[in-house]
């Protein structure tokens, strides 16, 4: 299924001259790994001690794209500068995790997010990790399919952070366009699932 993962290539390439500065200065991808899921923590409080100031959702959007453009830097330095490491790929894991559910988690502050829908949501983008991790475990690739992965996530909940900075979204559309991504990211699972289980029949594993 279609998802904003697939325009990653184009992303990376208007990346890449940063990306070659930041690996002449000796910038390490732990060190981008570390500040994307840093400014997640910071942007997660401040999401949870401002809630009642409806403006403060302006951070979102902003900070979502900056860590999505983080994450692309950190793997492009780590794979077209040979800074690869055992401990990145598990600072990259435990970052996104980590980076989604401050990320999220404070909606449920917000007049008109139903608290228990977005918990779930997180639980479910948990799974959805993991289950994109256990394709290694298994012999597979890591997979990343979608809809509704980390850039989809992203991205939705960046425009419902700009619909509710101005008030234009009641509980009930809230609700509606929450439960499509609770039942989009379980269908992501499910197909993050079975295609793992397909790639390692193909391979012989």
């Amino acid at each position: 299924m279609a998802s904003i993962y697939d325009i990653k290539p184009q992303f990376q390439q208007l990346l890449r001259p940063i990306v070659n500065r930041l690996a002449k200065t000796g910038v390490t991808p732990n060190q981008v790994t570390v500040a994307a899921m840093m400014l997640s923590i910071m942007t997660g409080f401040i999401l949870m001690i401002f809630y009642e100031h409806s403006y403060i959702l302006f951070l979102v959007p902003i900070v979502m794209f900056i860590r999505m453009a983080l994450n692309a830097i950190d793997g492009m330095l780590a794979k077209e500068h040979q800074m690869m490491t055992k401990l990145g790929n598990i600072l990259n894991e435990i970052g996104d995790v980590v980076s989604d559910a401050m990320l999220l988690l404070p909606f449920a502050f917000i007049t008109g997010f139903y608290a228990p829908l977005l918990v779930l949501i997180v639980v479910c983008a948990i799974i959805s990790e993991m289950a994109g991790v256990l394709g290694v475990v298994i012999g597979a690739s890591r997979r990343y399919d979608g809809p509704m992965g980390k850039s989809d996530r992203a991205f939705v909940f960046g425009l419902l952070a700009i619909f509710g900075a101005f008030n234009l979204l009641p509980t009930l559309w809230n609700t509606v366009v929450l439960s499509i991504v609770l039942l989009l990211i379980i269908i992501n699972i499910m197909i993050r699932i079975r295609r793992a289980l397909k790639e390692v029949d193909e391979i012989g594993v």
